[in-house]
């Protein structure tokens, strides 16, 4: 067997390590998220919320690295929920400006578990996880250039 063919090898295969990993952390989300009827991108949206309370849906997308298209309808299902208030910014109606209601900010209290229960689903240190992260980050930087 060549070099070559051990390249098309699925084993050796980085980016199959990191679907079959994404789609794993996934699945350990979920019963986590569904407690607080969240969705995963949901609960990616509520992290940029609980940090800032009020963020306009461009910056929202930079962020999280979604797209309108996902973005405006996982924020219509939020805000029925109660979690966020959609509203056009005073400064541009052209801008839609995203902020937290009293629920979402409730909801803040009730994730805190998540983050330390998939640290103890995940079964590595804080180091490792460090480095995963940034190994991770530095692959995205490394592929969007």
């Amino acid at each position: 067997m060549s070099d070559q063919d051990e390249y098309l090898k699925l084993d050796n295969q980085v980016c199959f390590a990191l679907y079959s990993a994404s789609n794993a952390m996934g699945r350990a989300y979920q019963p986590l998220l569904k407690a607080l009827d969240l969705t995963y991108l949901q609960y990616i949206v509520m992290m940029v919320l609980w940090e800032q309370e009020e963020v306009n849906v461009k910056t929202l997308g930079e962020k999280t690295h979604l797209d309108s298209g996902t973005l405006t309808p996982l924020l219509k299902r939020l805000e029925a929920k109660d979690y966020v208030r959609r509203t056009r910014s005073k400064e541009d109606e052209r801008v839609r400006v995203i902020t937290l209601t009293s629920a979402g900010v409730d909801l803040k209290q009730q994730a805190q578990q998540v983050p330390v229960e998939m640290f103890c689903l995940s079964k590595m240190n804080e180091q490792e996880l460090t480095l995963l992260k940034k190994q991770c980050e530095q692959l995205l930087a490394n592929l969007q250039t």
